[in-house]
């Protein structure tokens, strides 16, 4: 029974009564995922952050930020995700998602709030300090706060339950990049480029939307299952119905091969995503094109927002899909189509077949969405429910270490490729054969997976406010 003395915050106060619908919880899960999944639209500010001084994004001042100074910006904000992913971890299990989702709704609206200031000085570190480094803890705890509720909610649909809670952070840039291009437009007269505006409007109304799953999230008790629900291991030998705590699965290899895994997907999704927009409008400008059929900002910034599309309905649909044929088959399939996909894109670059280009885009993007989405299910297969949000957010910190190499490997790569002459879709080649060699890695460690070690499981009951002790 909850303590009626706790606070609002207190995780018993979200226990939920008997007889509570857990199709009430998910909404409250994409609440803060669709708002931190902005992240993946701020390649939408780079042109526009690249051109305070000058005005113009086509012919940048001296004093103006350069594409690698701006690119750091995403990678610290990724970095922190995974780092406070894994030290909140255990917090958050003690605790509750409640007390989460508030922190992280604070540290993210805010970090817009600081970067915007920033941006008005002309300050780049205190943009990194604001959108990086305080928006990035915002980030990693808000993306594992409701991912251990919908497991535990879901037990016997733990593919859709995952799915649901992170669809939304895929989606965020479908918000995030045409809102932040309407508030710029909006504001270009009144400051430069109209971005410190954006930041502050964008913060505001973040952190208020965040509010609806701070406050409607709510936890099963311990004893809880579905009706009928009896646990099944008949089509998959990995996953186990025993428990092991976060301290005990870093121990295993199991836990290190999907750090491998995790860290191959997003490495190499995350280097599309993060130069989408430039990506397109270089590959197919006015020069390659003709004059007036080149993607303009405008529809570069569609562009982002559909790969926002189907890294949404990827991350729903493939973990979805992970229930019926398995986590570890779902993942071979994600690297062994991605090689090829991603391997493709130059040359569908080179011959100007830009309705193609953008449909392997937007299949190679929805099984990036895919592979993060199926990760926590395929963690509690392994290592079970106990202390699965902690072990995610360990696992997360494979993101940071993509979120810095990631854009590194297209950054250094592409500007070595400009520098000596290349243009349009050959300044990237070396880039995309590089993400598909990545790729290959991942498919032989997904393939190297075994079921844990019964050494590693728990003994006697556990609980999750065991979870921060």
């Amino acid at each position: 029974m909850a303590d009626n003395s706790s606070g609002l915050l207190d995780r018993s106060r979200t226990i939920a009564p008997a007889g509570y619908n857990r199709w009430l919880v998910p909404p409250a899960a994409l609440a803060i995922h669709l708002a931190i999944g902005q992240a993946y639209a701020f390649s939408v500010f780079n042109k526009p952050l690249g051109s305070l001084i000058s005005g113009d994004p086509a012919h940048p001042a001296a004093t103006d930020w350069t594409p690698g100074q701006i690119g750091w910006t995403f990678s610290i904000a990724i970095v922190l995700l995974g780092l406070s992913a894994a030290v909140f971890g255990k917090w958050l299990e003690r605790v509750g998602p409640r007390k989460a989702m508030l922190a992280a709704a604070l540290c993210f609206g805010g970090g817009f709030l600081i970067g915007s200031y920033g941006i008005h000085l002309h300050n780049i570190w205190l943009l990194y300090f604001g959108y990086g480094f305080i928006g990035g803890i915002g980030l990693g705890i808000g993306y594992i706060s409701p991912v251990s509720t919908l497991i535990k909610w879901f037990p016997d649909r733990k593919g859709v339950a995952t799915g649901m809670a992170i669809m939304g952070f895929g989606g965020g840039a479908m918000i995030g990049s045409p809102l932040a291009a309407n508030l710029m437009t909006h504001f270009k007269g009144s400051a430069p480029q109209g971005v410190a505006p954006t930041f502050i409007v964008m913060g505001i109304i973040y952190l208020l939307f965040m509010q609806w799953g701070v406050w409607t999230i709510r936890v099963p008790a311990d004893d809880w299952k579905p009706a009928g629900y009896v646990p099944s291991q008949e089509h998959d030998a990995l996953i186990t119905t025993a428990n092991v705590s976060a301290d005990n699965a870093i121990k295993t290899h199991q836990f290190w091969l999907l750090w491998v895994v995790l860290l191959c997907n997003v490495t190499a999704g995350i280097g599309v995503l993060e130069t989408a927009s430039p990506l397109i409008q270089e590959t197919f400008s006015d020069a390659a094109m003709g004059v007036g059929k080149g993607v303009t900002a405008a529809a570069a910034a569609g562009f982002v927002g559909l790969l926002s599309l189907f890294n949404l309905l990827g991350r729903f649909f493939w973990s979805s899909a992970s229930d019926k044929i398995g986590r570890k088959p779902i993942y071979l399939i994600y690297f062994g189509l991605g090689v090829i996909l991603y391997a493709l894109i130059p040359t569908l670059g080179h011959n100007l077949q830009l309705t193609l280009f953008v449909i392997v885009a937007c299949l190679i993007i929805s099984m990036y969405g895919g592979g993060f989405s199926t990760a926590p299910a395929y963690l509690s297969d392994l290592f079970g429910k106990y202390q699965v949000g902690a072990i995610h957010g360990r696992l997360l910190t494979a993101w940071s270490t993509a979120g810095v190499l990631g854009p590194l490997i297209v950054h250094s790569l592409s500007e070595g490729r400009k520098a000596a002459g290349f243009t349009g879709a050959a300044a990237y080649q070396t880039v995309f054969y590089t993400m598909a060699g990545l790729l290959a890695v991942g498919f032989l460690a997904d393939l190297a997976v075994t079921a844990v070690n019964e050494k590693y499981y728990e003994k006697g009951p556990v609980t999750p406010e065991a979870g921060g002790h």
